[in-house]
């Protein structure tokens, strides 16, 4: 058992995406030191939305970029990626999508129209109108970033940085998907469902946030499961232990033979981990099979700053696996 721990321990630390994500730390906190400030400005760095006063509202924006590498493997898949990642970071939140901005550039024609393609699928299936951009046609590389803007009520927003010492961990996750076609770490719940379908799946974390359930949430990015955590703990000045023994792996992933190690790495689309103070984890729990997703507790918030622990069913059998 602790042969396991620390073979998933391993696997956490090395983790290129989370490595990224690490490094970016320095960046980010040169920003946050030496940015302009407003007070207009609700919450910002660290936030999957950040959140702008306007009277009774907050506006959401969120911008990702997309690996190159994915586009040029896959370019109809970036371009509805490039819609998926921030439709999702709004209603991490709880918020609604309001449109988006993209910047897109291409060596190739044939590679932009396919681009172009994704983009305006993921458009339709999220129903989010394509509002602004920038194209470069004649390109020396590939790129291609969105921004997103939404809106949620004030008292409605779910921060990232909100979890407190003693909050239970709950992971949500849309079991109906499949192995991507771009890599065997991206589980596909979206591209081949209807839009009522996969809008409704998310409007659970709306009836989340309206209901003032959880503390802190953000959606599954590429770290995967351990990596959203470590950005959500850090941001909240917390630690995290989780408990593996309770994280479940779809079916047609066990299957296909997935272990927790290989899971834990996937870009999980649809899912969401969240904080709550324990009595309000069986409500949260029953929102989410209500819209389809299944949840449950994972792990416990603690008062180590920055730190994952994991652990499987045992209190006394842990790790401490990386201090973010």
């Amino acid at each position: 058992m602790v042969n396991e721990l620390e073979k998933l321990a391993k696997s956490i630390r090395n983790n290129k995406n989370i490595i990224e994500k690490k490094e970016i730390n320095p960046i980010v906190q040169y920003i946050d030191s030496n940015s302009y400030k407003s007070q207009r400005i609700f919450s910002d760095l660290g936030e999957d939305s950040a959140a702008i006063r306007d009277g009774e509202l907050y506006t959401l924006i969120t911008t990702d970029r997309i690996i190159t590498s994915f586009i040029e493997s896959n370019p109809f898949g970036a371009g509805f990626s490039s819609i998926l990642v921030s439709v999702d970071d709004i209603y991490a939140c709880g918020g609604k999508p309001l449109g988006a901005s993209v910047i897109l550039s291409f060596k190739k024609e044939s590679i932009g129209k396919k681009i172009l393609e994704g983009i305006c699928e993921g458009s339709q299936k999220f129903r989010v109108p394509i509002i602004r951009g920038h194209t470069n046609t004649s390109g020396k590389c590939y790129e291609l970033s969105s921004t997103m803007i939404g809106e949620i009520k004030k008292e409605n927003y779910i921060s990232a940085g909100g979890a407190q010492v003693g909050d239970y961990i709950i992971l949500a996750s849309d079991f109906e998907g499949h192995i991507g076609k771009a890599s065997k770490y991206f589980f596909d719940t979206t591209t081949f469902k209807d839009s009522e379908l996969v809008l409704e799946k998310r409007k659970s974390m709306n009836k989340v946030a309206e209901k003032h359930l959880a503390t802190a949430s953000k959606d599954i990015s590429n770290g995967g499961i351990f990596g959203t955590m470590l950005q959500l703990i850090k941001y909240s000045g917390v630690g995290a232990d989780i408990d593996i023994s309770m994280i479940k792996i779809p079916p047609i992933l066990k299957e296909a033979n997935y272990d927790i190690i290989m899971y834990s790495k996937m870009y999980l689309t649809t899912s969401f981990i969240l904080t709550a103070p324990e009595h309000n984890c069986k409500k949260i729990v029953e929102i989410f099979k209500k819209f389809g997703l299944n949840a449950n507790v994972i792990g416990k918030i603690i008062e180590e700053q920055n730190l994952l622990r994991i652990n499987r069913g045992m209190k006394n059998s842990f790790i401490d696996v990386i201090k973010f």
